[in-house]
């Protein structure tokens, strides 16, 4: 059987506006849940009797997993269909939403976030796997901040909706409202999206994805694991040793392959190598802060969950008002100095934050809350349209599934280090000094912990100290991301290739690839 491959296509597909409809529903979905599952950590923690770290497994189980398993969905849509494989990714999530609801325990949650990783894991690098092949570069940029900006949209929602339930309901109808959104998903991608397969993409390599998926497994279970177990305990090294070795074995695989799940030859291209890199740090910083300031709004600035949804709307906004911007921006301008201005503009909004107290108020922090918001979107809107610009459409979903999982591994990291940063710094600060051994350990464990220990012991001067202890293990951690979006600013600055998109007037620019437009060595 022989492929026919996008390029043979002389007439843009009259369904593509409809079929992004589609894309659109589906993405609104992953963008809905995964605020919604952030605001309510608070409540799970106090609910559950979570741990820091049970909550970070919580959101990170997902994350690893959608990571690990995004190279090998990409090409199993690309030899049995995009979406047959993007509607049972939807159907999978369904069923992990579904095994959230009826759980009590935090091994079960991360069970069931787990599930629900898999199905993300389909649906995602599909969903983008799509686009080269139904837009051309000047449409492309359009489906992708269309793509981003639905995500976006389902960011402010989530906490919102999340609040309202988490005011009202048990923690777990955070998951019981992903049924009417999926099955709208579903339905989205049944009428309006068109099938696209590429039958002569590579085989999927189970060896392979077990390393990729058990060696990131490790890297995030020692990070988690370090503040209480020590960086230097034989169990966090012992991780460290085996994710090393996994994801090593993993590249080496990959380069001996004849067609490999892992095109590391993209990497070897400088424009998709920073485009990444910058939507990578971008994720990495975005998913820290989600996981951080639920925590910080509820326990320190006394919000309710729909309270906390309202509060973090000043980033969905500027993300989504940076999204609509870049594309004007970078036709007259190029990616370069857009999305070198987007990690700017988040550089300095981390470092502002890192400047908030206990006592700043919601005023400052709705300030650089949306500072960091108009970097975002800055930044990875045009990073992740030029990224894809350079993978070839017959390559369409193992390059987009590459570029996601770098994404998703930098969201992972971020997720696990940062967490695990704010939660030794608050341990180290917080004034535990005459409490019993068992009350000081809860309120060590983690701030919804010291909170309880300080209300029952009617203790005030420690819920004072844990608030100080967590506001400056978050000001350690915005510092972090403000030196990396620095130092990522530097080279996409120093090394990323400006390659303007193609006119609108249907130059003969337009029928080359980005990749074309670019020498080998990555210049212009």
């Amino acid at each position: 059987m022989v492929a026919v491959t996008p390029r043979a296509e002389t007439r843009p597909d009259p369904r593509r506006w409809w079929a992004l409809g589609a894309l659109v529903a589906s993405m609104l979905v992953l963008g809905f849940d995964l605020t919604i599952l952030n605001v309510a950590l608070p409540t799970m923690a106090e609910q559950l009797q979570a741990s820091t770290g049970e909550l970070q497994w919580i959101v990170d189980s997902y994350v690893v997993v959608f990571a690990a398993l995004m190279l090998p969905a990409g090409l199993l849509g690309d030899r049995f269909g995009r979406r047959r494989m993007l509607i049972a990714g939807l159907l999978v999530f369904l069923a992990g939403a579904l095994f959230g609801t009826l759980v009590s325990t935090p091994e079960l949650v991360i069970a069931a976030r787990t599930v629900m990783g898999v199905g993300a894991a389909l649906v995602i690098p599909l969903g983008l796997s799509v686009l080269p092949s139904m837009f051309g570069p000047e449409e492309r940029s359009k489906a992708v901040a269309a793509v981003t900006a639905s995500m976006a949209a389902g960011m402010p929602l989530g906490p919102l909706v999340g609040g309202l339930l988490l005011d009202h309901y048990w923690w777990g109808s955070i998951f019981l409202i992903n049924i009417p959104m999926v099955a709208i998903g579903i339905a989205a991608c049944l009428f309006l999206l068109p099938e696209s397969r590429d039958p002569a993409s590579p085989r999927v390599d189970v060896l392979s994805t077990a390393y990729s998926a058990v060696g990131l497994g490790a890297l995030v279970f020692g990070i988690i694991e370090a503040p209480e177990r020590g960086w230097g305990s034989p169990l966090v090294l012992g991780s460290f040793a085996l994710a090393s070795g996994l994801l090593a074995s993993l590249v080496v695989r990959e380069r001996r392959a004849v067609r490999p799940m892992l095109d590391l030859k993209l990497l070897g291209h400088r424009g998709f190598l920073f485009n990444s890199l910058a939507a990578t740090l971008g994720t990495f910083v975005f998913s820290g802060l989600l996981f951080m300031l639920p925590t910080y709004l509820q326990e320190v600035g006394g919000s309710d969950a729909f309270g906390t949804g309202l509060r973090l709307l000043p980033m969905m906004g500027g993300l989504m008002v940076a999204a609509r911007m870049s594309t004007p921006l970078v036709r007259r301008m190029g990616p370069r100095p857009v999305v070198t201005a987007g990690l700017a503009v988040l550089c300095f909004a981390a470092l502002l934050g890192s400047r908030t107290e206990a006592d700043s108020g919601y005023g400052f922090t709705a300030l650089w809350l949306t500072i960091a918001g108009l970097g975002f979107g800055l930044a990875m809107v045009p990073a992740m349209d030029a990224a894809l610009g350079g993978i070839p459409r017959d390559e369409a979903g193992s390059g987009s599934g590459l570029l996601m999982t770098l994404r998703q591994v930098g969201g992972a990291i971020g997720i696990a280090l940062l967490g695990s940063l704010v939660a030794g710094a608050y341990g180290d600060r917080i004034d535990t000094s005459g409490l019993p051994a068992g009350a000081a350990d809860a309120a060590r464990e983690s701030l919804t912990g010291a909170h309880a220990v300080a209300e029952r012991l009617g203790l005030p001067g420690l819920a004072r100290s844990a608030d100080a202890a967590y506001v400056d293990g978050m000001g350690t951690v915005l510092v972090v991301c403000g030196m990396a979006a620095l130092v990522t600013a530097l080279l996409t600055a120093a090394l990323l290739p400006n390659v303007r998109p193609a006119k609108a007037d249907g130059e003969a620019e337009d029928e080359v690839p980005a990749m074309a437009r670019t020498k080998p060595d990555g210049g212009q």
